[in-house]
């Protein structure tokens, strides 16, 4: 369990002030001002921070790095494609536009506003587990000031709740979605992956268990979508599980096992 309060950035508005009482009241926590934060974390068992600056903004800081939400990976891969790149991922949904998709390990949202942004009627369910990533990506969705059309069009077609992967495909009905995809927290992290850093001491680390896979293929109408590195055990599974189709970059390790469910 860990222990946390809400504050602000520095020299705060009015505004804010009020934004960020309210934030604090709603996860139950104290909010404290700005000028005392350094003395009541120093005086208090508290592992981290809220933080809600004046751009309307939510982060976390626990005293050595920010988390944030950004959708910077998004736009990189956008920007690859448009040069005329390859995006594995996207090439694995092939998308018409009209799918439901659900992604079951959202984390910072990248591949879920990625994927967004090539639907039309379509739509994005994320699944969280952690409550904090939960917390300030959810709320950078909605309040992030997005330069690009796009990105703002896509996160308007993602829905984000925060539960554990397993119990969800556990109690979702058959058929409901056209795409599940599953990206778990590799064995071996990739440690100069920045944006991933931050958000580490939050995420859960559970992998796809044979109920899993079963449930993944229970609810799904089109396809199943599963990335792994080939040094992670989930790899072999994708392998025993029959996936007809692995799509990746040998330079990066980085695989998508595509499996049909028609």
């Amino acid at each position: 369990m860990m222990n946390y309060v809400v504050t602000t950035s520095n020299r705060p508005k009015y505004e804010q002030i009020v934004a960020a009482k309210k934030i604090a009241e709603e996860y139950k926590v104290k909010f404290i001002k700005r000028k005392s934060i350094g003395s009541y974390v120093a005086e208090n068992d508290i592992d981290f921070y809220y933080i809600l600056d004046k751009n309307n903004q939510l982060k976390i800081y626990d005293g050595k790095e920010m988390f944030f939400f950004h959708p910077s990976m998004s736009k990189v891969r956008q920007k690859n494609l448009k040069d005329g790149q390859r995006d594995h991922l996207i090439e694995s949904i092939n998308p018409a536009g009209d799918e439901k998709i659900l992604d079951l390990t959202f984390g910072l949202g990248s591949e879920a506003l990625l994927m967004a942004k090539f639907l039309t009627t379509g739509t994005v369910t994320g699944i969280e587990a952690s409550i904090h990533i939960y917390r300030i990506v959810s709320y950078g969705l909605k309040n992030y000031p997005y330069q690009y059309e796009w990105l703002k069009e896509a996160a308007s077609k993602i829905e984000i709740i925060n539960m554990n992967m397993k119990q969800y495909l556990k109690e979702e009905a058959d058929d409901s979605f056209d795409i599940v995809y599953c990206d778990p927290m590799f064995d071996i992290p990739i440690l100069k992956s920045n944006s991933l850093n931050p958000i580490r001491k939050f995420a859960s680390y559970d992998t796809v268990e044979d109920e899993d896979f079963e449930n993944m293929r229970r609810i799904s109408r089109d396809k199943i979508i599963i990335k792994s590195r080939v040094t992670d055990r989930l790899f072999k599974k994708i392998n025993e599980y029959g996936f007809e189709n692995i799509n990746g970059s040998k330079r990066s390790g980085i695989m998508y096992g595509v499996m049909s469910v028609k």
